[in-house]
């Protein structure tokens, strides 16, 4: 009661103070472009999706435009310790996506190093898994892919060291028959979900689709 009176809650892009468990407020939510896709239909990630590997569905949540609202918070999980950021997009995410009656049979995040997450202290992606886990009622797993490699965020890379994605990961036990829903914040090359998907795939006669909190156009 008392940190909500002296340093309450306040919207990330206008400053209003807002409930403790809002990102931002009711104006500045009409502001984020959401994409309003399909996860069953042909969209954007899906089509770049399919030129680096086989993909069964994909779902983006919003547009990750420059100077947009997205960005801003996508900055806010990843980078000035909003881990329940990740809890708010999991439930906007939740009222936009609909499995219907094909669910993936488990959720895996891209992980991090653990350089990096000894860093950062926390994974931006496991509260949002772990809270589509419990909506949806599918499995999850934070340990299924290994990264191998410590690299700077893919933000601050350049466009040849974006490409560099060989072996940065690999897959910790047998998995095999298996829909994996593939999770990650961003979806800028598609580089990292192609090294990630193609290490699943190679593990067994499994199927992958992909979910992102955001797509860079």
């Amino acid at each position: 009661m008392i940190l909500d009176i002296f340093f309450p809650n306040r919207c990330i892009h206008c400053n209003q103070i807002i409930d403790g468990d809002l990102l931002v407020c009711n104006l500045c939510f009409e502001q984020i472009h959401f994409t309003h896709f399909n996860f069953f239909e042909e969209n954007y990630i899906k089509e770049k999706c399919k030129l680096l590997f086989p993909i069964e569905n994909a779902f983006a949540l919003m547009k990750f435009e420059k100077e947009n609202l997205s960005r801003k918070i996508i900055h806010e999980l990843k980078y000035k310790s909003r881990e329940k950021a990740g809890k708010i997009l999991a439930e906007w995410t939740a009222e936009r996506l609909d499995f219907k009656k094909e669910k993936p049979d488990l959720l895996v995040s891209v992980p991090l190093h653990p350089k990096k997450l000894k860093e950062r202290g926390y994974n931006q992606l496991h509260l949002f898994t772990e809270t589509l886990s419990r909506f949806y009622g599918i499995p999850f797993s934070h340990n299924l892919i290994k990264r191998n490699h410590y690299s700077k965020a893919q933000a601050l890379k350049d466009k040849q060291h974006r490409l560099e994605t060989q072996n940065i990961f690999s897959i910790t036990e047998n998995i095999t028959d298996k829909h994996i829903l593939l999770i990650d914040d961003v979806f800028t090359t598609g580089n990292t979900l192609a090294s990630i998907a193609w290490e699943i795939l190679k593990a067994g006669n499994n199927k992958v689709s992909v979910l992102v909190m955001a797509m860079d156009e």
